[in-house]
């Protein structure tokens, strides 16, 4: 039975769940859950996702949400298919670093009050110090490997340059391992939206 995907093709979470799917080359179906019309919170959705958020998984019968949680359960059913140690070993692996996700996001919705915004954008820079000075020393965001914290973090690296911030040119490490991570075919495939497989 081929895996399904309900989500939406433009979703930062989605895309983050179908990054992992191709580059584990696990073949998937995306069922298209309409935000706008509510479909995250019928009776039926929440049944499955009783927070009405998008995505979650059916795999054969077992149901799964939250995408970070969907990714490495994908990572760990197919450890030798498709890309190879996406999960960090132990002695690898000596941090957990904060994800973008909440300045960066938080940045996108706050255009009313400038004062917020330049806040968040503050909060966003000195986390991307960070960033550019642990890249500074490794290849990825938890080694010389990819794993998955480097592909947690791209949807919404993504959103830097789309937002019209010079924030990536004045961090050469972050630019570097942004450049690499998003050419890779996997995310050529869904950046625009995604897509199913199967």
């Amino acid at each position: 039975m081929v895996l399904k995907v309900y989500g939406s093709p433009a979703s930062i979470c989605t895309k983050r769940v179908a990054l992992v799917l191709h580059e584990k080359k696990v073949s998937f179906e995306l069922h298209v859950i309409d935000l706008a019309k509510g479909e995250n919170k019928s009776p039926e959705y929440l049944s499955k996702q009783p927070f009405g958020q998008i995505p979650y998984i059916d795999d054969d019968g077992f149901i799964l949400y939250e995408s970070r949680a969907i990714a490495a359960y994908i990572a760990a059913k197919y450890p030798e298919q498709g890309t190879r140690g996406l999960i960090p070993k132990p002695k690898r692996f000596s941090s957990r670093p904060r994800p973008l996700s909440s300045p960066t996001s938080m940045m996108f919705d706050m255009t009313t009050n400038q004062a917020v915004v330049d806040d968040q954008v503050g909060q966003l820079a000195a986390r991307l110090d960070v960033y550019d000075q642990i890249l500074s020393k490794q290849k990825y965001v938890a080694g010389n490997e990819l794993t998955l914290a480097d592909l947690y973090h791209l949807p919404y690296a993504s959103l830097l340059g789309a937002a019209g911030s010079d924030v990536l040119e004045k961090r050469p490490n972050f630019l570097r391992w942004y450049k690499v991570i998003s050419s890779r075919a996997s995310w050529q495939a869904i950046k625009d939206g995604v897509k199913g497989t199967a």
